[in-house]
């Protein structure tokens, strides 16, 4: 099938439902999967689809990036992300950050979601107004997604594996200035705030995999045993 359109949705029970919806709504060709990573760009390949448009919750927080590398990857394809549930702005904007041509949130109303997908079915731009707002309170526009390093990708799992700042540095036997520095950049690249979002990007991205965690102990400081004089001493007062 050259040309069509691909959605991609893990909402397997509801996939005839939505190519029948986007049918009616003048979409051409609708294929729907649920496949992902390397199956999912096989297909495309096989398919070679005009319009690409994924469920902003297909990999929950990492679905920004992962379109973004998806955009790298085909460039010449129209993507759009569509989200029916209460996805967070600050995280939708890197859609179009990242290169995707539209986005869309049910939760914003019924009528800009149709206009939305009714621009996306004549290959039009559409960005929905929570995140052109978002979008326009940002002094500096941040850099479009990046490929994580394997440096990072070293630093990323010592973090999911709890290490802290100096004990990465000791680890990887780099300063503590660089370990920082790596943080930063793997942040905005992969559009995660804190440690519980990164670990949830590092696992849909399999960085990480759960057997292969393996959390450092606690050290504690432990006080020596008081000597003997010491003991003396307290005995006699």
């Amino acid at each position: 099938m050259a040309g069509g359109t691909l959605l991609v949705s893990r909402s397997v029970n509801n996939h005839a439902y939505f190519k029948k919806r986007l049918e009616d709504l003048g979409f051409c060709q609708v294929t729907v999967t649920d496949l992902e990573k390397d199956a999912l760009f096989f297909l495309i390949r096989e398919l070679r689809p005009e319009k690409i448009i994924m469920s902003a919750d297909f990999y929950s927080c990492s679905t920004p990036y992962l379109m973004g590398k998806l955009h790298k990857r085909f460039p010449k394809i129209y993507m759009a992300a569509v989200s029916i549930g209460n996805y967070p702005v600050d995280l939708a904007m890197y859609f179009i950050i990242n290169g995707i041509n539209s986005y869309i949130n049910f939760f914003e109303g019924y009528e800009q979601f149709y206009k939305g997908l009714n621009n996306i079915a004549n290959g039009k731009d559409y960005i929905s107004p929570a995140v052109l707002d978002r979008l326009a309170m940002i002094d500096d526009k941040p850099d479009p997604v990046k490929q994580i390093s394997e440096k990072q990708n070293q630093v990323i799992r010592l973090i999911c594996c709890g290490y802290k700042d100096q004990e990465i540095a000791n680890e990887l036997a780099i300063s503590r200035g660089t370990v920082a520095n790596q943080k930063t950049k793997i942040n905005t690249s992969l559009n995660v705030r804190n440690s519980i979002e990164l670990y949830q990007i590092a696992q849909n991205l399999g960085i990480v995999h759960l057997n292969e965690l393996k959390f450092r102990p606690i050290e504690y400081f432990i006080n020596p045993l008081p000597d003997k004089k010491y003991l003396k001493r307290r005995v006699k007062r």
